[in-house]
């Protein structure tokens, strides 16, 4: 779909237990979108397979969660971690939503991966990049 892209053996991630759904892909590439907040999770193995993500603080700033010391150990996570939030896009793109409550979460040193299910949480599957809110204002002032 997008054509051939070299990737680097620093940007493939090893995601032991695969994502939910597709326990059976192990290996992916991050890929950046270019001059966007975004980026694609790529499987190496299923060319047809892949997954657009965001960084959830560039939409709340005030996002956070606990990661257990399983998670932590599962990872090999010493310092460095990258967040991650799966996107969903819709026709409607402010109707395009993040998952919150299932965060992907990086080691960028070991290159492992591992989508989190945050339990007892505030957050939801299905965030809307833009309250309501937000979005009356701008149309009120014109925006898209």
């Amino acid at each position: 779909m997008w054509g051939e892209v070299e990737v680097q053996k620093k940007d493939i991630y090893q995601f032991h237990k695969g994502l939910p759904g597709f326990e059976e892909e192990t290996e992916f590439a991050l890929i950046p979108w270019e001059d966007t907040p975004f980026s694609y999770l790529q499987s190496v193995r299923e060319k047809d397979l892949s997954f657009l993500l965001v960084s959830p603080f560039t939409f709340v700033s005030d996002y956070s969660f606990e990661l257990s010391e399983v998670d932590k150990e599962e990872l090999e996570i010493s310092e460095q971690v990258s967040v991650y939030s799966l996107v969903t896009i819709h026709s409607q793109a402010s109707k395009s939503t993040m998952n919150l409550l299932a965060p992907v979460v990086l080691n960028p040193q070991k290159c492992l991966g591992k989508q989190v299910v945050l339990h007892q949480s505030i957050y939801e599957t299905r965030h809307l990049f833009w309250s309501e809110d937000e979005e009356q204002a701008k149309s009120v002032k014109g925006g898209v």
